[in-house]
């Protein structure tokens, strides 16, 4: 496919990108159609390299708490999908949540990462985020440890809540910027409203994550204009995974696609973005696929969850976790097996301050422009 529509020869691409000058949209496209081994291989090396430039060999770890897994949304490719009934869904109290919180840090993550869905509990209430703000801002006080925050779309004075306590990072994903495939995957959701909540939180201090799910109807156009809507956001890291399909969603039928279409992303992501944080999620193939991942360009373990919690994951739910597998205990010789080792918290630290201040920065430049 490569060879038969584009002209472009991979070495001059790959040496381009290799040197830090932007890649056109076409080069990009072109790198995703990669299909024959010994082309991918060479893509996959450049990206290592790039990141052995910008990181060494560190790699950062996070920590993962699914505290409720309640939703008001219908997400065609969500388990989690408000009319579902055949899930397990549960709500952490906060007393699970910090013990949750404190093991995770005890292990050795470099951040704790607090996930719900959309739950309907706290947009019922009057003033219903205040209690989940403030838990928050304990799990961040009680560890010690930066803490990213993936609730949805939330209210805007949430955001600014967040921010007030210094909350490091708010995920949240728009799976494609392909706004008729964002119909179908998030039905009754807003597009506008969904990248305009990342602008906000950029603005108002936060480093944001951006991501992409694959395999769900998307082109490799559709993944290339992906990766430019996340140049113009400016975040600071991106993900992408693997559609894995759930039981009772109306995806369900839905294959899941090659592991190679993934790795490709990762590696062009690490193209473009050669000093951002690319994830290597243990959420799709647990272990078994962190490796490829990393060598595919990724400088990020997240989903690492404590066994024994009854904590479930995105996509698969309960994969590797009550065998303490999903645990910095468990990676830690996988990371070893391709050359690589855990950062330091202080490591971790020093990244998060150096690109917060520059956010500052930037905003500062944009309020003078206007």
């Amino acid at each position: 496919m490569a060879k038969t529509i584009f002209s472009f020869k991979l070495e001059d691409v790959l040496k381009k990108a290799y040197d830090r000058r932007c890649l056109s949209k076409e080069e990009t496209i072109f790198l995703l159609s990669l299909e024959e081994e010994e082309e991918t291989n060479q893509l996959f090396h450049v990206a290592r390299s790039l990141r052995q430039r910008y990181f060494g060999d560190k790699i950062f770890l996070y920590g993962f708490i699914y505290f409720s897994t309640y939703c008001r949304n219908q997400c065609a490719f969500c388990i989690y999908r408000a009319p579902n009934k055949l899930c397990q869904r549960h709500r952490k109290t906060e007393n699970e949540i910090m013990e949750i919180a404190r093991r995770l840090a005890e292990s050795g993550v470099h951040l704790i990462d607090l996930t719900m869905g959309e739950d309907p509990l706290y947009y019922l209430q009057d003033n219903g985020f205040k209690s989940l703000v403030e838990l928050i801002g304990r799990v961040k006080a009680e560890t010690g440890l930066p803490v990213m925050v993936s609730p949805g779309v939330v209210p805007k004075q949430v955001l600014v809540a967040l921010a007030d306590i210094d909350i490091d990072w708010y995920a949240c994903y728009q799976e494609t910027h392909n706004r008729q495939l964002f119909r179908c995957l998030r039905p009754n959701q807003s597009y506008d409203s969904r990248l305009e909540e990342k602008y906000l939180a950029r603005e108002l201090g936060l480093l944001v994550e951006e991501g992409i799910l694959a395999g769900v109807g998307e082109s490799r156009i559709d993944v290339a204009a992906s990766m430019q809507a996340m140049r113009d956001l400016g975040a600071h890291q991106m993900r992408v995974m693997s559609f894995i399909p759930q039981r009772g969603s109306p995806m369900s039928g839905w294959p899941s696609p090659p592991r190679i279409y993934e790795m490709i992303i990762i590696a062009v992501l690490r193209l473009l973005f050669p000093d951002r944080l690319i994830p290597a999620s243990l959420d799709i193939d647990g272990v078994e696929g962190l490796q490829e991942r990393l060598k595919a360009g990724a400088n990020v373990v997240t989903s690492l969850i404590p066994a024994h919690m009854g904590l479930a994951g995105v996509a698969q739910a309960s994969l590797d976790i009550d065998g303490g597998y999903r645990s910095v205990k468990g990676v830690l010789p996988l990371l070893e097996g391709v050359g690589l080792r855990a950062a330091t918290v202080e490591d971790y630290g020093h990244w998060i301050h150096r690109e917060k201040d520059e956010l500052v920065k930037q905003e500062i430049c944009n309020g003078i422009q206007k």
